[in-house]
């Protein structure tokens, strides 16, 4: 089993290197990740200048690129053969709710579902004791299931776990995703020079929060895996503006 890994925090994250051995002991690991630390970059391919791939130290691949570019790079260009399975993280924070929207770590996970790969974004929903080790197991755990037992279909899944040691976590939970409160107000600042410039505030405090949720199952201790897709058509409206439009 081959298996390709990524994430948006950069390739000298420790999450992934803590997912790297985590995984080498499964399959055969590639790691192509950003150069530098690129959470929020959504699903963006860069467009407008070439590419480069460089090789770390410890044989990880660091593109000056997306988490998006990442994946798409190695599986359409630098790699021999498609990966078995794409496995993006571990992002250090939480991945839940409408962060899945502005999400790199969901990005390049998502790009290889696009490519019709088998895709994992794993998070760790960080609380000050960074047990990566807990991720990464759970992280090759869901990928030998997924070799055990394929789906025979696409499949994306968003999984976030506690913050606890392994043998604390309550179980696994196959939740949908919930939703936040609006975000912060944003934070102004001035420069040096005088000039006012602002940051984005932090991400609000969550609003549907409720049993069968993201949220509700990382609160209970337990990991959160929340298959996604990537129709965004509202099915709902679509007789509603047909007879709008007739």
């Amino acid at each position: 089993m081959h298996i390709l890994l990524s994430n948006d925090d950069g390739y000298f994250a420790p999450g992934l290197a803590i997912l790297a051995e985590a995984i080498g002991e499964i399959a055969q690991v590639t790691v192509v990740a950003p150069e530098r630390d690129r959470s929020g970059a959504s699903n963006s391919l860069t467009l407008d200048r070439p590419l480069s791939v460089r090789r770390a130290a410890n044989g990880f691949f660091y593109v000056n690129g997306t988490p998006t570019d990442c994946v798409h790079l190695a599986v359409t260009g630098l790699l021999d053969k498609m990966p078995d399975i794409v496995i993006s993280g571990i992002n250090h924070g939480a991945n839940m709710g409408d962060d899945t929207i502005y999400s790199g770590t969901v990005a390049a996970a998502t790009e290889g579902y696009l490519l019709g790969i088998p895709s994992l974004a794993i998070s760790l929903v960080a609380s000050g004791s960074d047990h990566f080790k807990t991720a990464a197991r759970v992280a090759a755990e869901l990928a030998a299931r997924l070799a055990r037992n394929p789906l025979g279909q696409p499949v994306l899944l968003n999984v976030n776990v506690p913050d606890v040691p392994f043998e604390s976590l309550c179980g696994t939970r196959v939740t949908r995703l919930g939703k936040r409160h609006k975000a912060e107000p944003v934070v102004r600042a001035s420069t040096p020079r005088g000039e006012t410039v602002y940051w984005v505030g932090a991400a609000g405090a969550a609003q549907d929060a409720g049993d069968g949720t993201d949220f509700h199952a990382v609160g209970a201790a337990m990991v959160s895996l929340t298959p996604l897709q990537m129709d965004l058509t509202q099915t709902g409206q679509l007789q509603t503006i047909r007879q709008w439009m007739a």
